[in-house]
């Protein structure tokens, strides 16, 4: 893969959606069996949820369609276009929150200011919820207790906490959660790209760069950390019949050297936890 992204465990399926997004596809693994799926889209995918009416909802660089996984062929159906300008934007990570809410934040491709947005898409409604301040959103998750929301701004190396109302869907009260260093020469573990949230309300991040996934303590405490045979892991997802498999995607597309030292890059991994994760919920229609 070249980069591998938004691991997805299918509950129903017990199958793992994933992306590919420079090279436009949707891929899905039955474990059980070794059955490989792909779709080639038109625009490039960036992280998905499952829908309540089957298949999956899509999050694209031209914005929200359905996608049928029933079907061998590409069967789009159009939701939302972007709201933005794609050709310095596009979407990239999310999650859908307990109310079936899908929220999916965006990079501001040029990085040269914090100039992108989150967004959550609502009963075929698409509305921002905040903008400026961060550059790459990633690593969005939600508390098992349905308070809070998690959040990484991949570019400045932070992790922070908002307040979350699942009722009507606002967020308030960000602050930092964690600080990674950003200082490459010294200290330096990666920076914080997609997130998973385990049953007991741990943080588990994808560290870019760090060649490991960090766990982190609902109060922003680093608890530990799995080390990586790929320098460049982009998002973890608890999957398995039981919730214990962690899948990580990783970046493929990497400078010789880096390649040489982790022939791995750009492999889906698979590790066995002593700790099981949540269902994702579905997107509600």
């Amino acid at each position: 893969m070249q980069t591998g992204e938004c691991p997805l465990w299918h509950p129903r399926e017990q199958a793992l959606y994933w992306v590919d997004i420079p090279a436009f596809t949707v891929h899905r693994l039955d474990p059980a069996s070794g059955a490989h799926r792909a779709w080639k889209l038109d625009s490039e995918p960036a992280t998905l949820a499952i829908s309540d009416q089957g298949g999956l909802v899509v999050a694209m660089r031209s914005g929200f369609a359905h996608l049928d996984t029933a079907s061998a062929d590409v069967k789009l159906t159009p939701i939302v276009a972007a709201p933005y300008d794609q050709a310095i934007t596009r979407f990239n990570d999310g999650h859908v929150d307990p109310a079936g809410r899908f929220w999916v934040g965006t990079i501001y491709e040029p990085r040269d200011k914090p100039a992108a947005e989150m967004y959550v898409l609502e009963r075929g409604q698409l509305r921002k919820v905040w903008s400026g301040g961060m550059t790459n959103s990633n690593g969005s998750g939600f508390s098992p207790d349905q308070k809070s929301m998690y959040h990484a701004d991949t570019a400045a190396h932070r992790v922070t906490k908002l307040d979350y109302d699942v009722a009507t869907g606002a967020v308030d009260n960000q602050r930092l959660l964690h600080q990674f260093s950003m200082d490459k020469e010294n200290n330096y573990g990666g920076r914080p790209d997609g997130a998973a949230i385990d049953s007991e309300g741990n943080y588990w991040v994808a560290m870019f760069e760090g060649a490991r996934i960090a766990k982190l303590s609902p109060d922003g405490a680093l608890l530990g950390e799995i080390k990586l045979p790929v320098r460049c892991p982009t998002m973890p997802a608890f999957g398995g019949p039981d919730l214990r498999t962690l899948y990580v995607t990783s970046a493929g597309a990497r400078p010789a050297p880096e390649l040489a030292q982790y022939p791995l890059s750009g492999k889906l991994l698979a590790i066995e936890m002593d700790v099981a994760g949540r269902e994702e919920p579905a997107y509600r229609a």
